[in-house]
């Protein structure tokens, strides 16, 4: 019985401590974020030794700014349904192609700011090993019409205060804005303001216009945790990706017909 006892009592203490601090006992005070890395100059070191393990936004409808629910046209409220009827089958980035505009900053594969005076560089691990360019040297930003269209389009950013503000035009219709079936046309325009309030946060913020498939701009934001100390992994999407072998279209067929390659 005495044994039994002060098993007993040892698990109650056990459980008591793992729930929280023993009656009696101050709680630990909250650690301190470490302060935002900066520069020489003085500028904001959006990189550092480690990486940004970027969450996994599945629904922009969930991260909005200033707005209760995104404001679709008609045909893109319309293929945003078909997408969720056949669970996001065709998704673009499922296909390895990579996630053009703000959904790189929503796709759970890390990334890496690279800084330089007239440039920075942000690297994608996911997908297709691919990066984005912004011009920091004070050139405007080029007339849509005037660009080859490509997934992250072409940007131009500066700095106000402690936040990079990114604008960016000239994106293909290859993407989708979101993983649950956003869409969005070759007028797509985005203007991105990135800052970090500590080391250990990113926060970042889009409003997005594009008047071919929304009736008026609309704003995301989430936050974007650091990994001190880590480093960016080859990751290749093209790899033995199964899932293009086994997609099968609205009729059950096959979406890609595997052909095999005839001996000369």
């Amino acid at each position: 019985m005495r044994n039994t006892t002060l098993l007993a009592y040892a698990i109650a203490m056990t459980t008591l401590a793992a729930s929280g601090p023993v009656f009696g006992q101050r709680p630990a005070a909250a650690a301190e974020p470490t302060p935002t890395p900066r520069l020489a100059d003085g500028t904001v070191d959006l990189g550092g030794d480690g990486i940004w393990e970027q969450p996994w936004i599945t629904d922009f409808g969930k991260q909005l700014v200033g707005d209760t629910e995104i404001p679709f046209l008609p045909w893109t409220k319309a293929m945003f349904d078909y997408n969720k009827s056949n669970a996001v089958a065709y998704d673009p980035q499922g296909f390895c192609l990579p996630p053009g505009g703000p959904r790189m900053f929503g796709t759970p594969y890390p990334s890496e700011f690279i800084q330089d005076r007239k440039r920075i560089v942000v690297i994608f691990e996911g997908g297709a090993h691919v990066w984005r360019e912004i011009h920091m040297d004070g050139r405007p930003l080029p007339k849509r019409e005037e660009l080859n269209p490509t997934y992250f389009g072409y940007s131009v950013g500066r700095w106000e205060g402690d936040t990079l503000v990114v604008e960016t035009t000239g994106f293909n219709e290859k993407t989708w804005l979101n993983f649950n079936g956003t869409m969005h046309t070759d007028e797509l325009t985005t203007v991105e303001r990135i800052s970090r309030p500590n080391r250990d946060t990113l926060h970042y913020e889009a409003t997005i216009t594009d008047p071919g498939a929304y009736t008026k701009p609309w704003t995301v934001a989430w936050d974007i945790p650091w990994l001190e100390g880590a480093e960016l992994a080859e990751y290749i999407c093209q790899e033995n990706n199964k899932f293009l072998l086994e997609l099968k279209d609205d009729f059950g067929n096959p979406f890609f017909e595997d052909v095999p390659t005839e001996k000369p």
